[in-house]
């Protein structure tokens, strides 16, 4: 119940977020935060990161539904194993959420956020939790999963 919580606190901010942009962002163009660093700019993207498979929007949505289908069995069957396992699905899980709510709304992902410093693509709070949780999964499946998941071996009581 608590990631269920966790996954709609997200998927309120994103809409909010969202909203805001779409609303406000989208006559502005782009607001300077730190000139040449960090603005926000309205963009409607309608492919991946950095613009790849752009339009195909059936696309995302299977891998979307797809995606949290895995993620509700995974975390069914690690709910009493990891916090962190969980806690990662369910940031990845509420972003592919979110997006996935844009793509089958308005047809497109809103994205605001813009890091030009390193010239990177615009993005929006679900991408910020798609990211953040996979790091926690990766966490997970690197330095956890197989001390959890390991079974104790049996001794040999007869060996002296």
């Amino acid at each position: 119940m608590v990631y269920f919580m966790l996954c709609a606190a997200i998927l309120l901010i994103d809409f909010f977020t969202k909203y805001w942009a779409k609303n406000y962002l989208c006559g502005l163009g782009s607001i300077p935060l730190w000139k040449d660093v960090f603005h926000l700019t309205y963009v409607e993207n309608r492919g991946a990161a950095f613009g790849i498979l752009q339009d195909k929007q059936l696309f995302f949505v299977i891998i979307a539904v797809v995606a949290l289908a895995v993620i509700v069995f995974v975390m069914h069957k690690y709910k009493n194993k990891s916090k962190i396992l969980n806690l990662g699905l369910a940031f990845v899980g509420a972003g592919a959420a979110g997006n996935l709510i844009d793509r089958l709304t308005l047809g497109f992902v809103v994205d605001f956020f813009d890091f030009r410093l390193i010239d990177f693509p615009v993005f929006n709070v679900a991408d910020i939790f798609v990211c953040m949780g996979a790091a926690l999964v990766a966490f997970f499946v690197i330095f956890i999963e197989e001390k959890i998941t390991k079974q104790p071996k049996e001794c040999d009581q007869n060996a002296d």
